[in-house]
């Protein structure tokens, strides 16, 4: 008796011809094998006759430790905590612990590469954060926007505070959403933002910048200055705000608090700087994950309901889980998806340039 096909798992072979599609009943039930913490469901797949089980294609496939372990880890890396002291309290290894930060944020960046688009931009602010990289000796910058409303975080660039990376990270937020009335865009007065925003979004959004000036580790001066779009737009588009009733960075500099508080790299006077970008990106590639899906937002509450910027957005019906997130459709082309992550990535470079 042919055995039924299993229509929400997909083939996860780079040489199968049916490779990360679902509902092809190619895939079936092909018994258990088992491990020191159980047994666990084996498929196969009959366009390639490879066998593969439930956590190909997760971060916990072939772990060695429970996935409660896996999970309490990686919510002690988006709490701040270095991975010294999470290796000294759970007991693990430094490589261990540091392997792990990795696959999960693999995992979270093909998460937030499917799941952040389709929201709506009514309120834009965007602004950057200062951190060392390779023992204190380089500088970089750290370029994230939020959505107002939402407190959403759609995007994030780690690199030089330049006019590309500039480009990209407001590129990147405006490629992902839409919007049905003029939005409100609000930033610092960084030299690149006017240029970069004037040619994206053109006549299409207002446009202001606020400008503090520090005495004494102090602000003594703030001037704000319109520099897309009319007084009256810019009346209409405070009117239409729930949360601004005048041109400010408040909520991008809370969301620069919050990515300093949960990551151990951005600590201020911390000795757990990152030694290599790409080990700031990925676990920032984590928190964003984090910030979005999992984290209610105390802004968002409504009575009995906390949100999260997700669930606001309308991109999430309800609070995901680590667990949730981790073993999720989608993560079973992860391959797939890191690999077309990274392709647009270096195409909005070469547009950007």
């Amino acid at each position: 008796m042919p055995r039924k096909p299993v229509t929400n798992r997909s083939c996860d072979n780079a040489q199968c011809t049916l490779r990360g599609q679902f509902g092809k009943g190619n895939v079936i039930r092909y018994g258990f094998f088992r491990r020191k913490r159980g047994r666990h469901r084996r498929y196969r797949c009959t366009a390639c006759s490879k066998t593969f089980c439930s956590t190909t294609g997760t971060p916990y496939y072939r772990l060695q430790h429970s996935r409660n372990t896996f999970d309490e880890v990686v919510q002690m890396t988006v709490d701040g905590v270095g991975i010294s002291v999470t290796a000294r309290v759970k007991r693990l290894s430094w490589n261990t612990v540091a392997r792990w930060r990795e696959r999960a944020a693999g995992a979270a960046r093909g998460f937030n590469y499917q799941m952040t688009h389709g929201y709506e931009l009514k309120e834009l602010q965007a602004d950057e954060i200062r951190t060392l990289l390779d023992g204190k000796r380089q500088p970089v910058w750290v370029m994230a926007t939020i959505e107002v409303w939402s407190r959403l975080w759609p995007a994030c660039i780690v690199g030089r505070r330049s006019y590309r990376n500039t480009r990209a990270v407001i590129r990147e937020t405006a490629r992902r959403g839409h919007f049905e009335h003029l939005p409100l865009i609000t930033t610092d007065g960084f030299q690149f933002y006017a240029p970069v925003i004037s040619r994206l979004f053109g006549t299409t959004c207002v446009h202001g910048q606020v400008m503090k000036q520090w005495a004494s580790n102090r602000v003594i001066r703030v001037d704000r200055e319109l520099v897309t779009g009319s007084g009256h737009a810019l009346d209409a588009a405070l009117s239409r705000s729930e949360d601004s009733t005048d041109l400010n960075t408040s909520f991008i500099e809370r969301l620069n608090l919050t990515i300093r508080q949960g990551s151990a790299y951005l600590c201020r006077r911390s000795p757990c700087h990152a030694r290599v970008k790409e080990h700031l990106t990925n676990h920032l590639e984590l928190l964003r994950c984090y910030y979005n899906f999992v984290r209610p937002h105390r802004a968002l509450k409504f009575g009995k309901e906390t949100r999260t910027p997700a669930m606001q957005a309308g991109l999430a019906s309800r609070r995901l889980s680590f667990r949730q997130i981790f073993t999720a459709m989608l993560l079973f082309v992860l391959a797939w998806l890191d690999f077309e992550t990274e392709k647009t990535r270096i195409e909005a470079l070469k547009w950007a340039a």
